[in-house]
């Protein structure tokens, strides 16, 4: 078999893939932010529905970090098929490293609301990376 190097075509599966990683990104930031704002709810006096509603765009936010986690990783292997590009690289293990605990439990509102920021912090710079990575993309 022949191995026929499509520089374009690697390119354009990069950017697919990243443009998914972005997407996943963003639905993670949407649902960690209104998480926030059901904890700050919950904090101040909320009630059992406002705690529910915190508990489940936790969870929400936590089923879309799992989707983000797994397209970077498809946009980091297509990236890696790009031959002669050695400078891009997505930097996500501190990323992958918040998803694996974040979800594991809370204890206090307070902890929650604290854990909410961390990984709002984390998803802000993780898109910040893949929207860098596809401009760069875009220019070769």
């Amino acid at each position: 078999m022949y191995d026929m190097y499509d520089r374009n075509k690697e390119k354009e599966e990069a950017i697919r893939a990243g443009k998914r990683a972005l997407g996943s990104l963003k639905e993670a930031d949407r649902q960690l932010k209104s998480a926030g704002n059901w904890g700050i709810i919950d904090i101040l006096g909320g009630d059992t529905i406002s705690g529910l509603m915190k508990h489940m765009k936790v969870n929400n936010a936590g089923k879309c970090v799992e989707d983000a986690r797994r397209d970077l990783s498809v946009f980091c292997d297509e990236l890696g098929d790009l031959r002669d590009v050695e400078d891009l690289n997505v930097e996500i293990s501190g990323f992958l490293t918040f998803a694996d605990f974040f979800f594991d439990g809370f204890v206090a509102d307070m902890f929650v609301q604290s854990k909410i920021r961390q990984g709002q912090r984390q998803v802000e710079e993780a898109i910040r990376q893949v929207e860098e990575m596809l401009r760069r993309l875009s220019a070769l």
